[in-house]
C-alpha cells in the first residue's frame, strides 16, 4: 500500500533521529554521528544558545521590550538544541517533536546537561497532549520539513497556544533562489522529477529531507484573523531556501 506524505515525513525523521540525530538538525559533516566528538557537540548545542539569544534580541527589539517569558514551547525540537537554553530562561519549557528517536536522544541530553525543568512530548496534528498556554511558542527549520497543508494546520494549533502577551517565533521557506523566472517557485513536474529520483537513487541512504515551500498569503491569513495586528519579519536564506522567521505578539 502507497504510504502517505504525513507517514513518510514522519518515518524519516524517525530514521534521521536512530541514525544521524545531530545532523538531522544541522546538516554540516562534523555533525555525522561518525565524526561527533564532545567539542563538536558542545558546538552544536552552543549554536543553540547564539540561536535562542538571537530571537529574544529580536522579540524585545521590534516587538515587546519588557518580553520576560516564563512558559515557552519549542516544536519540533529535535535533540533539544534549543529547548536546553530556554530551560536557563523560562520555568516551564515543553519540546514537542513527532519521532520517538529525536526525544529519546533529547532525554539523554537533559541529563547530561542537568536539566529538570523540560517535558519532551510526542507531536500529533492535534497537539492533543499539550496543556495550557505559553509565553513563547518556537518553532525553527522544522516547518519546511512539512508538507504544506500539515504544516499550515500545525501551524493554526500553535497560534491558539500563545498567551496573552505571548509571542510567536515560527520560521517558514517559501521559494528558491534557483528559480528566478518563477520567483522561487519550483515548477511541480520538476519537483515530482526529483522526488522520484532521490527515492529511486540507490546510493542515497539518508532518510529523506524534504524541503517545502510554503505561500506565505496563507501563513498570513491565520496570523491576521487570529486577532495579530502587527508582525515582524526577518528574512533567512539557507543555501538558498529562501525564508522567513514571523515574530507576533498576542493581544493581552
Amino acid at each position: 500500500m502507497r504510504r502517505t506524505p504525513k507517514t513518510d515525513t514522519d518515518a524519516d525523521w524517525e530514521l534521521w533521529g536512530q541514525r544521524d540525530p545531530y545532523f538531522g538538525v544541522i546538516s554540516h559533516s562534523r555533525f555525522r554521528r561518525k565524526n561527533l566528538t564532545p567539542a563538536d557537540k558542545a558546538e552544536f548545542f552552543k549554536t543553540g544558545e547564539g540561536h535562542l539569544q538571537h530571537v529574544l534580541d529580536i522579540c524585545r527589539r521590534h516587538v515587546d521590550k519588557d518580553f520576560a517569558p516564563k512558559s515557552a514551547l519549542d516544536f519540533g525540537c529535535g535533540v533539544g538544541r534549543v529547548a536546553i537554553p530556554l530551560s536557563k530562561v523560562a520555568q516551564r519549557v515543553v519540546g514537542l517533536d513527532v519521532a520517538d528517536s529525536m526525544l529519546s536522544e533529547a532525554r539523554k541530553n537533559l541529563e547530561l546537561f542537568k536539566v529538570r525543568n523540560v517535558e519532551l512530548i510526542k507531536s500529533d496534528d492535534s497537539l492533543s497532549a499539550v496543556t495550557g498556554t505559553f509565553d513563547l511558542v518556537h518553532s525553527m527549520i522544522v516547518f519546511q520539513h512539512l508538507e504544506p497543508p500539515r504544516g499550515r494546520e500545525l501551524f493554526r494549533k500553535l497560534v491558539t497556544l500563545l498567551a496573552p502577551g505571548g509571542i510567536c517565533a515560527a520560521h517558514f521557506t517559501y521559494a528558491k533562489t534557483q528559480y528566478p523566472a518563477t520567483y522561487g517557485a519550483m515548477p511541480p513536474e520538476e519537483a515530482r522529477a526529483a522526488l522520484k529520483a532521490a527515492l529511486q537513487n540507490p546510493q542515497n541512504t539518508d532518510p529523506l529531507m524534504l524541503m517545502n515551500s510554503y505561500n506565505l498569503n496563507e501563513l498570513l491569513f491565520i496570523v491576521q484573523t487570529s486577532g495579530i495586528t502587527r508582525l515582524h519579519l526577518e528574512f533567512t536564506d539557507h543555501g538558498g531556501e529562501l525564508g522567513v522567521v514571523f515574530y507576533f505578539q498576542k493581544a493581552r
